[in-house]
């Protein structure tokens, strides 16, 4: 959900025959929205202070303020500033929307909702909210309700070409669709919009011509919009690929052996891990339905953990390097660290997944630093994984998934990492879920997950479609349906566009894949 900013003005200064207190004003409101569009939000936020230290009685400027803040991830900061905004002008659409924003990067989904409403009802033109409001029904898993605010921000926006993208995501598209149709007048004219709608609108048609049937239509307009995201990005494939060949040097079975029970005891961490679009979020669906189970969702939480050891090591050797200067007690605070930040999630809970699929770079480190907690690796079939992710336009750094190529060999490096952490760990230590078994037979492997954390068998992880909990992620949208199975096998519609994905998947691809 991308926030708002507010096109404003200084606010009006008396004119004078000689600069004063108020040139001084507008002066510094022009420097503070100046950082702000620039993306440099801490000097942003210190103006922002200048100035409501002088004029605390400026709406706007705490409407910004906040977004300031919510940009560098405070979004407590933000609703707070929000609110000072919306004393003083309480129908005021923006501070209401990113109020609602903020809250809900806070995980207080109602009081989001409400806010968004606000927002429509003092401004029932307001696309912006209705499109808000869509992200956050489709997260709640109230489609019916994220359609229609969808299809209203198109019908008040029709040239914002991330509505149509966001409406993909949880209505079918079909031949004479009208939507498609505005689409494809869109497309006319490509350079008339920016490079983010002309990705935005590549991806959405990519979606609207795979629903109708135009698999060759789909996959050309998957390609021109993974490459216009491509070179909007950095990618250091050397140094990602590279971290992975070394932490298969570093963690060795003679490490994993002489730090054997050095770690954290609890049990209450369960780890989804695996590629993203490979299943993590069914699975952690299933989980969370357990009435002993908390879903977490993606959080970078062990990453933090690893952060705060690291600041506390002699010379704060880099990652991964820094492993080899951690004792036994190094191992067992990031443990600690980690239990007792990933408990205040949910305190009464027995178990807490954490679905960060990225874990599955510290695997190793998982279980020497938490030897009880659950490690669960999803694993689907290759090409479908990697097509899966080429398909998406995701809201966060994926940068290995924009060409085809590179994102076959980052699964094969993926793949060889995993491969190792099964060798050097303990049997059994890591349960793979293999997600076509899964969609098979989802009883049957549902009981072997919930076993595997160490639970009794609760039959209301087969109803995680009804589940209330949030669900922010690429597959929000699939969770809320039973179990179906049109996912297995998808690469086959593209098989003549993926040379370059197969090449580097490796020998056997994409049968054995």
């Amino acid at each position: 959900m991308a926030m708002s900013l507010l096109a404003l003005s200084s606010p009006e200064p008396a004119h004078s025959a000689t600069p004063g207190p108020a040139d001084d004003l507008a002066a510094l409101c022009n420097d503070a929205f100046a950082h702000h569009r620039a993306g440099r939000f801490a000097e942003a936020i210190a103006c922002y202070g200048q100035i409501l230290g002088r004029r605390p009685d400026l709406p706007e400027i705490y409407n910004n303020f906040g977004h300031a803040l919510g940009a560098l991830g405070k979004p407590e900061a933000a609703v707070l500033a929000f609110e000072c905004a919306l004393e003083l002008q309480p129908d005021n659409p923006e501070a209401l929307c990113n109020c609602g924003l903020a809250l809900a990067d806070l995980g207080r989904f109602a009081e989001a909702e409400a806010k968004y409403r606000q927002a429509i009802q003092a401004d029932s033109r307001f696309d912006g909210a209705y499109n808000n409001l869509g992200l956050l029904m489709k997260a709640r898993g109230r489609l019916a309700e994220a359609r229609a605010a969808f299809e209203r921000a198109i019908i008040l926006a029709p040239r914002n070409v991330a509505y149509y993208n966001n409406l993909a995501a949880v209505r079918q598209f079909v031949a004479g669709d009208p939507f498609v149709t505005a689409l494809e007048a869109l497309a006319e004219h490509p350079s008339a919009l920016s490079t983010a709608d002309q990705i935005h609108l590549h991806f959405a048609l990519a979606k609207a011509y795979e629903h109708i049937g135009q698999t060759a239509k789909a996959f050309r307009h998957l390609l021109n919009a993974n490459s216009l995201t491509r070179g909007q990005i950095v990618y250091d494939e050397v140094a990602t690929l590279g971290l992975m060949n070394r932490l298969r040097e570093l963690i060795t079975g003679n490490v994993v052996e002489m730090r054997q029970g050095c770690g954290e005891p609890s049990a209450l961490p369960v780890f989804v891990i695996g590629m993203t679009r490979s299943g993590t979020t069914l699975i952690e669906q299933i989980l969370a339905s357990h009435p002993q189970v908390f879903g977490a969702g993606e959080i970078d939480l062990f990453d933090q953990a690893l952060g705060s050891i690291r600041n506390a090591l002699p010379g704060r050797p880099p990652f991964p390097e820094m492993i080899q200067a951690m004792s036994a007690a190094h191992f067992g605070a990031l443990g600690a660290f980690y239990v007792d930040r990933i408990a205040r999630q949910a305190p009464a809970a027995a178990r807490i997944t954490d679905k960060m699929t990225f874990n599955f770079l510290f695997a190793g480190l998982i279980h020497l630093a938490l030897p009880n907690a659950t490690i669960v690796h999803a694993v689907r079939d290759a090409a479908d994984t990697c097509v899966s992710c080429f398909a998406t336009h995701f809201t966060k750094a994926h940068p290995h998934t924009y060409d085809l190529a590179e994102l076959g060999r980052y699964y094969r490096h993926y793949q060889a990492l995993m491969a190792h952490w099964h060798a050097v760990l303990p049997p059994g230590r890591i349960m793979d879920v293999q997600y076509e078994e899964l969609i098979g037979d989802p009883e049957a492997v549902a009981r072997r997950i919930v076993a595997h954390c160490g639970l009794a068998w609760d039959a209301r992880c087969l109803d995680f479609h009804h589940a209330k909990r949030a669900v922010r992620t690429a597959s929000a949208s699939q969770v809320r349906k039973p179990i179906y199975k049109e996912s297995v096998g998808r690469w086959r519609k593209f098989e003549s566009f993926l040379g370059p994905l197969f090449a580097e998947l490796g020998p056997g691809a994409p049968q054995d894949s």
